[in-house]
């Protein structure tokens, strides 16, 4: 009995630990070593703006294309200087029609002849960017209007190889009721602060990101994420990536927990195969600093979701032999059972205890959906944006 309880408490341990130290102790890692300390960043305009190439991948977004474009126009950037080009990722609605009517406004559309996912058009967008930076976006965000000078300013600095806006989490309707994703992207901005303070971001925003057009160029494996793999390219480069802080854009949350819960799992798979492509930068031999932020904000998170059931199983086992145990396995138990109900409250709009529960409930299931995936070489270059 000796030896089940030892184990029992072993395996309680190791999600504790490995998520403890992912969300709380990198992060405090990350403040004491910045404390008193910031890099600077250029904050000046430049003496003439570069070129930019806004991308724009799209899918059947005939919905919302016209006024995500419409508000791309409307930012504070020269129109002499800038390009937007929509990739089409072969849309079979009213998309093409809506783009083409911007045509006479510096709006380019490209066709995707079929559907080859995301990766795969933003690899062709570089056969048409006319930018000395390639400003990627998505046709659910809305870039605030001093957002792209915010992020240009920043590639003053020879050493920046790609510069991530702060997205900024927002809901109405339906949307309110995911309160959790908004602030857990709050927290990810934060973290990306600290880790721009410690020399460099392992991970940019999908939503607005910006990137020299050098590192844009590099044809990626289509089923993969550009999105996570840019920062990794451009450390291999020999650049640094960073958070700008007053780059902001606004993302709609997901209508649902059902909806956020299949967007992360398919983020995270695709982030784990991206992370196996690029597995040298994981070496701290090489790559110093940055590999040990990589593992730490990264592979250490996804390894402590995927490895959550081990509590459960930890706590039975203490239980053979502590009765405190048997309290923890009811208040697991009734947890798991409330946040389920979040999925299926009616309306979709269940408390905010239930729902933040829900919330935690699903990250551990997203994450064995995610490394089955990757662990089965299960592939899904096929882009399916998430309706938002």
């Amino acid at each position: 009995m000796i030896a089940l309880d030892t184990a029992g408490f072993v395996l309680l341990a190791i999600p504790v630990l490995l998520l403890g130290y992912a969300y709380l102790g990198y992060p405090a890692a990350l403040w004491l070593l910045t404390r008193g300390r910031e890099w600077k960043l250029p904050t000046e305009d430049p003496p003439v703006w570069p070129s930019v190439t806004i991308v724009l991948p799209v899918h059947n977004e005939e919905k919302v294309v016209g006024a995500t474009i419409e508000a791309l126009l409307a930012t504070d950037y020269p129109p002499d200087r800038r390009q937007i080009l929509v990739m089409s990722d072969a849309s079979t609605d009213g998309t093409h029609e809506i783009v083409l009517g911007f045509a006479g406004r510096g709006v380019d559309l490209v066709v995707m002849p079929e559907r080859r996912g995301k990766t795969a058009a933003e690899n062709e967008s570089g056969r048409h960017a006319r930018g000395e930076l390639i400003i990627n976006t998505d046709a659910t965000t809305r870039i605030r209007p001093e957002a792209i000078k915010a992020l240009v300013r920043v590639f003053q600095d020879p050493t920046v190889g790609c510069a991530s806006g702060r997205d900024v989490s927002a809901g109405s309707g339906a949307a309110a009721a995911n309160l959790a994703e908004g602030g857990y992207v709050g927290y990810e901005m934060r973290v990306r602060e600290l880790e721009t303070r410690a020399g460099g971001i392992v991970g940019a925003s999908g939503c607005f990101m910006g990137v020299r057009t050098d590192l844009f160029n590099q044809l990626f494996p289509e089923a993969l994420s550009r999105d996570f793999a840019t920062p990794l390219l451009a450390k291999r480069a020999g650049y640094r990536s960073v958070s700008v802080k007053d780059a902001c854009a606004v993302v709609p949350r997901a209508p649902g927990l059902g909806v956020e819960f299949r967007r992360k799992s398919r983020t995270m798979a695709r982030g784990l195969e991206t992370l196996w492509f690029l597995r040298p930068l994981l070496s701290p031999f090489r790559y110093g600093r940055f590999a040990l932020m990589l593992i730490s904000h990264k592979l250490v998170r996804w390894l402590g979701l995927l490895l959550m059931p081990l509590f459960g199983v930890g706590l039975a086992l203490v239980a053979l032999d502590h009765p405190w145990a048997l309290a923890g396995i009811v208040a697991l138990v009734a947890g798991v059972a409330v946040g389920g109900m979040a999925f299926i409250w009616p309306g979709g709009r269940p408390p905010k205890p239930v729902l933040i529960l829900g919330f935690v409930v699903s990250a551990p299931v997203a994450a064995l959906v995610a490394w089955g995936k990757a662990l089965n070489g299960e592939q899904n270059p096929i882009w399916e944006p998430t309706r938002r």
